[in-house]
């Protein structure tokens, strides 16, 4: 009986201590979006890397103006996404169409589909910052 007490305890505590990570996480995303890592790796430009992430958005969900510390690479994977880059009229993707982003461009993105929208986002960015930064 004490050990299940105190595996219950254990569990109780690894729980509270993720949910205040999470929510002290200076990437923080809008409600609706999931971005899942691919991958990470150096790059042979000193401080520099590459990271590839799965980016998912509900249906109407926005990600407001944003920037990178590199240059963002976007291969639509699903549904119809709008993009607003800074300087530049809206463009409106669907699967299989690409989108580049200057490094340090604010820019946003809106699921304009009917269901869920999805892109493949590649970025080349500077080491050891963070990966979005939220801009007003």
């Amino acid at each position: 009986m004490k050990k299940r007490v105190n595996l219950l305890i254990c569990t109780v505590a690894i729980a509270v201590l993720s949910a205040v990570i999470i929510s002290c996480s200076p990437e923080k995303k809008p409600e609706g979006i999931t971005r899942t890592e691919l991958q990470r790796h150096d790059l042979s430009i000193p401080g520099r890397e590459a990271v590839q992430l799965l980016v998912e958005f509900g249906q109407g969900v926005v990600a407001g103006n944003h920037r990178h510390p590199g240059e963002e690479v976007i291969y639509v994977t699903e549904g119809l996404l709008e993009y607003q880059v800074e300087g530049k009229p809206p463009v409106t993707l669907k699967v299989g169409e690409v989108l580049f982003i200057p490094a340090g461009t604010v820019h946003s993105a809106k699921n304009v589909g009917s269901g869920n929208g999805a892109e493949l986002a590649t970025y080349i960015v500077e080491k050891g910052k963070p990966l979005v930064e939220a801009v007003k």
